[in-house]
C-alpha cells in the first residue's frame, strides 16, 4: 500500500531539505494552479512560475506524444545563468514540483534525489 503526503505537507519536507531553496510549488498539471507553495524572495512569483511551468510540461508531453514516444517524463531542467529549475512530475503525472534553486548554493543530484523521494509520495 502506497503512503499519500498532502502537498502542504510534501513543501515542508522539502523546505527542511534544502532550506535555501528559491522557491518550492506543488502544482496541478491540469490546471497550473500551486496546491501549495512557498518562496524564499518576497519578489519571486510562485503563481506566474507554476502557470508557466506548467505549459512546458505541456508542451513536452505534446511532443513525446506527436513523436510517438513510448516515454514519461522523470524531470525537465532548466538551466539559468544562476539558478537551477526543476520539474518533478508525479508517478501519475497529474502534479509535479517544481523548485528554483541557487546553483552556487544547491548541488543537482541532491535537489533530484530530494524531488525523486517527495512525488514518489504525492498523487
Amino acid at each position: 500500500m502506497s503512503v499519500t503526503v498532502a502537498p502542504n505537507q510534501t513543501i515542508q519536507e522539502i523546505l527542511k531539505e534544502l532550506p535555501s531553496l528559491i522557491a518550492v510549488a506543488v502544482v496541478e498539471t491540469e490546471t497550473g494552479m500551486p496546491l501549495a507553495a512557498h518562496s524564499n524572495i518576497a519578489s519571486f512569483d510562485i503563481e506566474t512560475a507554476a502557470a508557466y511551468n506548467t505549459e512546458v510540461v505541456k508542451q513536452k508531453l505534446k511532443a513525446i506524444s506527436a513523436l510517438k514516444l513510448n516515454q514519461t517524463i522523470q524531470d525537465i531542467l532548466l538551466t539559468l545563468t544562476d539558478q537551477l529549475h526543476l520539474l518533478k512530475l508525479s508517478p501519475n503525472g497529474q502534479k509535479f514540483i517544481y523548485l528554483a534553486v541557487n546553483s552556487r548554493d544547491t548541488n543537482l543530484a541532491v535537489a533530484r534525489q530530494v524531488l525523486k523521494a517527495h512525488t514518489d509520495v504525492l498523487s
